[in-house]
């Protein structure tokens, strides 16, 4: 699910575009990096699903929102798949935010 509807953006292996916390000349964000390198880990699960199904313009950025693509399911493959980059700290740490832990 990842490579088919994030990859181009966010990169194969979730590694994001190069100055991702640098504002574009629109006032948007690039797509950041969901390997464990940024922030994504410090949102819970439901906070991940809102961004797939509904899109990144509420935080300021351009990620077109999937929820007319992709069922909860295929959500939660895409989801898993970039968190298989975070390493064991990271995860946990999330798992632990996000009550599953």
């Amino acid at each position: 699910m990842f490579k088919n509807n994030c990859a181009v953006c966010h990169g194969a292996k979730a590694q994001s575009t190069p100055n991702w916390r640098t504002k574009l000349a629109d006032g948007s964000y690039p797509p950041p990096p969901l390997n464990g390198t940024a922030h994504a880990w410090h949102h819970p699960m439901k906070a991940l699903e809102y961004t797939v199904k509904n899109g990144g313009k509420a935080f300021g950025g351009k990620m077109p929102g999937f929820g007319n693509i992709l069922s909860q399911q295929q959500t939660k493959e895409a989801i898993a798949y970039f968190q298989h980059f975070w390493n064991d700290d990271i995860y946990n740490d999330w798992a632990k935010r996000s009550g599953l832990k």
